[in-house]
């Protein structure tokens, strides 16, 4: 799956949390949702949201401006709409992840505990998932597996 394929795939599932999503789909969104954030960050900075802290000659910090630059108010608005826009299909796709290993969406609650769930929640979304149908639905790869008499699965 290539970055615009997944991202068209997440977007197309906007807020579907059923079914099975794979690890390019999963981790080419996240590479899209952080390259959001990072030119967000860019125009904010160049809008003004740097602050005019200057070094006064006796060594202290001073600070010539009393708030953020009406550009930077600006971008931090809309930063923040987007930001709520991608809140929903960021939690989808994450679900489906977890769907896509044959595990519960709940698995997403890790995430909570703090300091160790995150490093839980990156090695659950590495992880690849189970091929063939599981309980979620069928395998997005398309790989299909022979009766367990049969052995290896057929390509």
């Amino acid at each position: 799956m290539s970055f615009s394929d997944a991202i068209k795939s997440v977007f197309s599932q906007y807020a579907n949390f059923s079914g099975r999503a794979r690890r390019s789909e999963f981790w080419y969104f996240y590479l899209f949702v952080l390259i959001v954030n990072v030119v967000f960050w860019i125009l904010f900075l160049v809008t003004g949201g740097a602050s005019a802290a200057t070094m006064s000659p006796d060594g202290t910090m001073t600070d010539a401006s009393t708030g953020l630059a009406a550009g930077a108010m600006v971008v931090v608005g809309i930063w923040s709409l987007v930001g709520l826009a991608l809140v929903l299909p960021t939690l989808a796709v994450m679900i489906r992840r977890l769907h896509d290993q044959d595990r519960s969406g709940f698995f997403w609650w890790l995430s909570v505990i703090p300091f160790v769930g995150g490093i839980i929640m990156l090695v659950l979304y590495a992880q690849p998932g189970t091929v063939g149908p599981n309980r979620f639905g069928a395998d997005p790869k398309g790989a299909q597996v022979a009766p367990a008499q049969y052995g290896a699965p057929v390509a």
